[in-house]
C-alpha cells in the first residue's frame, strides 16, 4: 500500500511539472507573438493570420516596399495641436515686433528731440530770468525766501557748463582731427571707432551721476550736515565731464566722416557690419522683460546720437563744397545705408529676443507707457526732477555734450556777417522755440493718453522713494545676486523639515504680525516677472533663513528702472 501511494505521488508532481512547463511555454509564445507584433511596423505580416518563419520576413524586406511606405505613410498634426498653435503664435508675434518697436522708438526719438531742442530754446532764457533774479535781489529784497529757486540753480549751473565748455572747445581744431584719422589705415580706424563706442557708453554712465551729485551738492537744504566735498569741486568735474565727452563724440563723428569720403567705401561698410556684430552679443543670451526695456531706452539713444552724428557729417561736408545742394545728394544714398542698417539690425534683435525669451510684442506698449509717465510726471507741481534730466537717468542719453559739440560744428561752419545774417538766425531761432513748444504739446497729449490706458494715474500721487527705501532696494538686490550665485543646498527648518529651494514650506502658518506676505502697490502693474517665477514669487514670497523669517524682494517696477542701458543685457 505505501508502494502504490508513492508511486500516485510521484506521477500526480510530474503531471504537476509539465503543466507548469506547458503554460510557462504557452506565455512565453504569446510574448513572442506580441514581441513579432510591435517590432512588424511596416506591416510584414501574413496574409492568412499565421506567424511567419525568420525567412519570409526577410524575403518580404525589399528596397520598393520600403519605398512604397515612405510615399504613403500619413500622420495628423491635430495629435499635437497645442505645440503647432504655439509656433505659429511666435511667427505673429515675430511680424507683430516692426511696427510695436517702431511705434516705442518714434516715441522716444521726440522724446530725446525734445529734451535736445530744450537746451537751445527754454534753457538759455531760464538762465537769463535767474541772473535777472540775481540783479534785481538787492532792489525787491528777499522777503524770507531763496536767493534762487533748486530749479534755478540748476539751470545757472547747466549755463555755467555750457559756456566753460565751448571756451575750452574752440581751441580743438576739428581740420587737424580730420586729417589725423584720415591718416590712419582701416582696420586701425575700425579699431578705434569701436573703441570710442565702449567710451561712450561707459562716459554716458558715470556723466548724469556726476551731474545729479553737483545739482543736489548745490541745492541741498543747510540744516543738514554736510557730507559733500564743495560746490567747487563737483563742478569742475561736471565741466571735465562734459568737455571730455563732447571731445569722444566729435572723435565718433570724425570718423564717420572719414568713412564716408573715403573712394572705396570700405570702412563705411566695416563701419555697418559692426551693428550685425551686434546682433550675435546679445541675441543669444537669457533676457528679462526689465532687461529688455533697457535695451529698448539704449537703442533709442543709440538711433537719434547717430542721427545728430550724420547731421553734423553733411554739415562738414556740404561747407567743404560751398553748400552746393548737388553734393547733398551724393551724400544721401550712403546716409540712407547708414539708417536703414540701424533700424534693420533693431528689428531683427529685438524680433529673436522676444522669440528666444518668450516675451508678447505687447511688452512694448507698456515700455511706451512707462517713457510717457515720466513726462507726465514732471509736469506736476511736486515734480522731483526735470523732465531732461529724467529722461538721461532713463535712456543715458545726456544732451549737453552733443548740443555743445553741434553748436561748435555750426559756429564754425557757418559765417554770420550783416544784418540780415542776424535777422536769419533770430528767425531760426524762433522756428526751434515753435518746434519745441509743439512737440512739448504733442507730447504731452500723447502720453496721457498712454498712462491712461494704461490705468496709472494713481502712481502720479505717489511720493518719490526715500533714501532708506532705495538703499534697501540696492541691498536686497545685492543679497539676491550672491544668493542665485551661491551653490543651492537643501536646508532644514527647526522642525527638522527639509526644505529645498523652490519648493514652497510647509502649510503650518508662522503667528504674529510676520506672517503677512509684504505687498506693494507697485506689484499690481507693470511688475514683470517671467511666466515661469510667477507661482515662485506668489508662493515664495517667505523664506525660512536659521531661525527667522527673511522676505524676499520683490522683482523691480519698470518705473524704477534707472540708467541701466548702458548693460542692456544684464541679468539680476
Amino acid at each position: 500500500m505505501a508502494d502504490s501511494l508513492s508511486t500516485g505521488l510521484v506521477e500526480e508532481k510530474e503531471k504537476e511539472k509539465e503543466d507548469r512547463e506547458r503554460a510557462t511555454k504557452a506565455v512565453n509564445a504569446d510574448q513572442n507573438k506580441k514581441k513579432d507584433g510591435l517590432t512588424d511596423t511596416r506591416g510584414f505580416h501574413d496574409k492568412n493570420g499565421g506567424a511567419r518563419g525568420q525567412k519570409g520576413n526577410l524575403s518580404d524586406l525589399s528596397l520598393v516596399r520600403f519605398i512604397t511606405t515612405e510615399l504613403t505613410r500619413g500622420y495628423f498634426l491635430e495629435h499635437n495641436e497645442a505645440k503647432y498653435t504655439e509656433r505659429r503664435e511666435r511667427v505673429y508675434t515675430c511680424l507683430r515686433i516692426p511696427k510695436e518697436l517702431e511705434k516705442l522708438m518714434t516715441f522716444g526719438f521726440f522724446l530725446c528731440l525734445d529734451t535736445f531742442l530744450y537746451v537751445f530754446t527754454l534753457l538759455p532764457l531760464r538762465v537769463i530770468l535767474a541772473l535777472l533774479r540775481l540783479l534785481t535781489v538787492p532792489c525787491c529784497g528777499l522777503g524770507g525766501s531763496r536767493l534762487l529757486q533748486p530749479a534755478q540753480v540748476c539751470d545757472v549751473l547747466k549755463g555755467f557748463i555750457m559756456v566753460l565748455c565751448y571756451s575750452m572747445m574752440s581751441y580743438v581744431d576739428y581740420s587737424m582731427m580730420y586729417h589725423l584719422i584720415r591718416g590712419q589705415s582701416v582696420i586701425k580706424l575700425y579699431i578705434i571707432y569701436n573703441m570710442l563706442e565702449v567710451a561712450d557708453r561707459l562716459f554716458s554712465s558715470f556723466g548724469q551721476d556726476i551731474l545729479d551729485a553737483l545739482y543736489w551738492t548745490a541745492t541741498e537744504p543747510k540744516e543738514k550736515k554736510r557730507a559733500h566735498i564743495g560746490v567747487i569741486p563737483h563742478f569742475l568735474m561736471a565741466v571735465l565731464y562734459v568737455f571730455l565727452h563732447a571731445i569722444l563724440i566729435m572723435v565718433q563723428a570724425t570718423t564717420l566722416n572719414v568713412a564716408f569720403n573715403s573712394h572705396n567705401k570700405s570702412l563705411l561698410t566695416i563701419m555697418m557690419s559692426n551693428n550685425f556684430v551686434e546682433i550675435k552679443g546679445s541675441v543669444f543670451k537669457k533676457f528679462e522683460k526689465n532687461n529688455l526695456f533697457q535695451m529698448s531706452n539704449s537703442d533709442i539713444k543709440e538711433r537719434f546720437t547717430n542721427y545728430i552724428l550724420l547731421l553734423i557729417v553733411c554739415l562738414r561736408n556740404m561747407e567743404q563744397f560751398s553748400w552746393n545742394p548737388d553734393h547733398f545728394w551724393v551724400l544721401f544714398p550712403d546716409v540712407v545705408m547708414v539708417i536703414t542698417s540701424e533700424v534693420a539690425v533693431d528689428v531683427v534683435k529685438h524680433a529673436f529676443i522676444t522669440k528666444f525669451n518668450d516675451i508678447s510684442a505687447d511688452v512694448y506698449g507698456e515700455y511706451r507707457a512707462s517713457l510717457a509717465f515720466d513726462l507726465v510726471s514732471s509736469r506736476q507741481k511736486n515734480a522731483y526732477t526735470d523732465y531732461s534730466d529724467s529722461v538721461s537717468r532713463r535712456m543715458g542719453f545726456i544732451p549737453l555734450p552733443l548740443a555743445l559739440l553741434l553748436i561748435r560744428v555750426v559756429t564754425s561752419s557757418v559765417k554770420i556777417q550783416g544784418s540780415l545774417s542776424f535777422m536769419c538766425v533770430l528767425l531760426f531761432y524762433l522756428g526751434m522755440i515753435t518746434l519745441k513748444v509743439l512737440n512739448s504739446i504733442v507730447l504731452l497729449g500723447t502720453s496721457c493718453m498712454f498712462v491712461k490706458e494704461a490705468k496709472m494715474e494713481e502712481k502720479l500721487f505717489d511720493p518719490p522713494p526715500s533714501v532708506a527705501s532705495s538703499r534697501a532696494n540696492s541691498r536686497a538686490n545685492r543679497s539676491k545676486s550672491t544668493h542665485t550665485a551661491a551653490p543651492q543646498e537643501p536646508t532644514s527648518n527647526s522642525a527638522g523639515v527639509s526644505l529645498t529651494p523652490g519648493v514652497s514650506p510647509p502649510t503650518e502658518k508662522p503667528e504674529g504680525p510676520s506672517s503677512a506676505i509684504p505687498k506693494s502697490d507697485s506689484d499690481t502693474f507693470l511688475t514683470t516677472p517671467d511666466e515661469d517665477d510667477e507661482d515662485k514669487i506668489l508662493n515664495n514670497d517667505m523664506r525660512l533663513e536659521g531661525d527667522g523669517l527673511k522676505h524676499r524682494t520683490p522683482k523691480k517696477d519698470l518705473l524704477e528702472i534707472d540708467r541701466f542701458t548702458i548693460c542692456g543685457n544684464r541679468i539680476d
